[in-house]
């Protein structure tokens, strides 16, 4: 099928789709009043929530970033979808049934599409899921029983087996009509002398993004003549899977992580099942590789990690050396998180699977109840290097000790950790706060800081000023409130406006929105249409006025009362009488530059017009009051 997705097809997705539920699927949102959901920005670093979401009128805007636009924009932008794809994707989940048009541009992106991709795995997963009650998978099931999981364990994972035969996969997928190309691209078959099962003889976990799409597998080795010695194979890098933000479990978690504000880092696959089917619903494992900045986002997105809430972290560690490594640098990323971090470390170095077997799972449950402060752990383990029973060594362990304490984020605990190094290392606790002292003073801060007052060196000249002034300047409020009831309440704004004009608006973003709305036929234009707000974002050639109505649409109306006409009425007219009391000093200081015997006929043509102008005002003023 050729040509572009028909306008009234995608306008039916837009309105179907509820941008809500799509978000949530990435971000925890909750309630901000106003109709209006907040949540973490996916799209940048922030430690208090600026990101909004307003159902009613299907938007998403960033006030940090200043990201902003429908459902479509939201897909493009986090899981770099084309347009089209996008509408498919939402047209897939909502059961709108597409169609192009035969003589219009194909919008389809070349190569295989993300949503056969999506589809290919889903296959393989029923696929590799029935294997595993197969004779042949009998040792994968054994290796299964012998770690506490049962049938019904297998069946909430997904778990399956890879046959050994080379091509069982490739053929199943063929027989679904999925193509060798599609098949290659989602990672599940590679290309040799003729095309292969990546996965032969293999126990499967399926890796599933947060909305449930498996994107991966995870494969364990359970067979000694298996000829690849790794004993885990993951899923390569593809368009869908990106090992370093991807998250086992995640989709199982993100809800009880939301519920409780807490996430537990675990090392593997079964440390992930034992967790869950222990109680403990928040766990979550990478895929082949360490926790880093991508994992984080992700985890701080489903935890609304932000100052408000106290969440917490807990990473389980091993107690070998492998795990107090594994540990620091942990604690190096430690400021990538506002929540506390912890670390959970079983007796005798067991992992959360080995635990839950030998001593069940309230076993586990109290490994994670258990839990300590990371810094703690990780502090112990740094002093614990050195030889206190002698002088030099301790003074080493000192230093050592009071670089971690200094990079401790919350100022108010380090007297307290200052004790706590004291007492580990035997020295005075003058002496430990002296040198915490020191250390804090030898940080990145104080480098900055000294790098600014060397002689001769020539200071950062500062940023010019921008031309255009702040949008959330004061006297720019009126307009950005009436502009606020424009796009999110046209129904009530009818045709109030129709006096309204482009000079009204003395900001030049805001001026360039009310021209869009003037140019697409005014608020009329937009009062039973779901789609309006998306099209005038559309229309906008400027990024700076198309973030401006993403979050128009999105930002609250700070009303105590219904939104009816006489709300509006009252913004409108605010409006214009401050382009009135504009015109009105205009006029006045013309007119005292003007000598009224040498131009007798301006002077009285502009008097005639300041006394009109002063009785408009009044006549306005009287409307603001008298408005309900």
């Amino acid at each position: 099928m050729a040509g572009r997705i028909r306008d009234e097809d995608i306008a039916a997705v837009r309105e179907r789709a509820k941008i809500d539920e799509v978000v949530s699927s990435y971000v925890t949102l909750r309630n901000a009043g106003g109709g209006s959901m907040k949540g973490l920005c996916p799209f940048h670093d922030e430690k208090s929530p600026s990101f909004h979401v307003t159902p009613s009128r299907g938007f998403f805007h960033c006030f940090g970033c200043q990201e902003g636009g429908d459902v479509f924009t939201f897909l493009m932008k986090i899981d770099g979808l084309t347009f089209g794809e996008a509408v498919e994707r939402m047209a897939d989940k909502y059961g709108v049934q597409l169609r192009r048009d035969e003589t219009g541009h194909d919008d389809r992106p070349k190569g295989p599409q993300r949503r056969r991709l999506v589809e290919a795995h889903a296959v393989a997963q029923e696929f590799y899921a029935e294997q595993l009650g197969t004779p042949e998978a009998l040792a994968a099931r054994q290796f299964l029983a012998e770690r506490g999981f049962d049938q019904q364990a297998a069946l909430t994972f997904g778990i399956g087996f890879a046959p050994r035969d080379g091509e069982a996969l490739w053929r199943h997928l063929s027989g679904r009509k999925f193509s060798s190309e599609e098949v290659i691209a989602a990672g599940l078959v590679a290309m040799g002398r003729s095309l292969y099962d990546r996965f032969r003889g293999r126990l499967l976990w399926p890796i599933r993004e947060a909305n449930g799409d498996t994107i991966g597998f995870g494969a364990r080795r359970i067979f000694e003549d298996d000829r690849i010695e790794a004993k885990y194979l993951n899923t390569p890098e593809t368009p869908i899977y990106k090992k370093s933000q991807v998250l086992y479990g995640i989709d199982l978690a993100r809800k009880p992580i939301a519920l409780s504000s807490q996430a537990v880092v675990v090392e593997g696959y079964t440390d992930v099942m034992a967790c869950h089917l222990a109680g403990v619903g928040t766990a979550v494992a990478t895929c082949g590789t360490a926790f880093g900045d991508d994992h984080a986002r992700v985890l701080r997105r489903f935890l609304d990690d932000h100052a408000e809430l106290r969440s917490e972290v807990v990473f389980t560690f091993d107690g070998d050396e492998a795990g107090q490594k594994a540990a620091l640098r942990t604690f190096d990323g430690d400021q990538r998180f506002v929540s506390q971090t912890y670390v959970a470390v079983a007796p005798e170095g067991m992992d959360p699977c080995e635990l839950r077997i030998k001593e069940g799972d309230a076993a586990v449950r109290e490994l994670v109840a258990s839990r300590r402060p990371l810094y703690r752990f990780v502090l112990e383990n740094v002093v614990g290097r050195y030889d206190l029973d002698r002088a030099d060594s301790r003074i080493d362990a000192l230093r050592a000790g009071a670089k971690l304490v200094a990079s401790v984020r919350d100022r108010s605990k380090v007297d307290a950790f200052v004790r706590e190094l004291s007492g580990m290392v035997g020295v005075d606790i003058d002496q430990a706060r002296a040198e915490v002292r020191r250390a804090s003073a030898r940080g990145p801060a104080a480098e900055v800081r000294g790098r600014g007052a060397r002689p001769g060196e020539r200071p950062e000249e500062p940023a010019p000023r921008s031309a255009v002034p702040d949008l959330r300047e004061p006297r720019f409020g009126i307009e950005r409130e009436t502009l606020k009831l424009v796009l999110q309440a046209p129904i009530a704004i009818g045709r109030t406006t129709a006096d309204i004009g482009s000079n009204d608006f003395t900001h030049p973003t805001y001026r360039a929105v009310w021209d869009l709305v003037a140019a697409a036929g005014g608020t009329v234009a937009g009062q039973n249409d779901p789609g309006w707000v998306a099209r005038l974002r559309e229309a906008a050639t400027d990024p700076a006025v198309s973030s401006l109505i993403s979050a128009l649409a999105v930002e609250p109306i700070p009303a105590h009362r219904e939104i009816d006409a006489g709300y509006v009425a009252h913004h409108v007219y605010r409006l214009q009488e401050l382009t009135v009391l504009r015109r009105i000093d205009e006029v006045r200081s013309r007119l005292q530059r003007t000598n009224p015997l040498d131009n007798p006929a301006d002077y009285n043509k502009m008097f005639g017009e300041l006394a009109a102008l002063e009785q408009h005002r009044r006549a306005l003023r009287e409307k603001i009051v008298g408005a309900p």
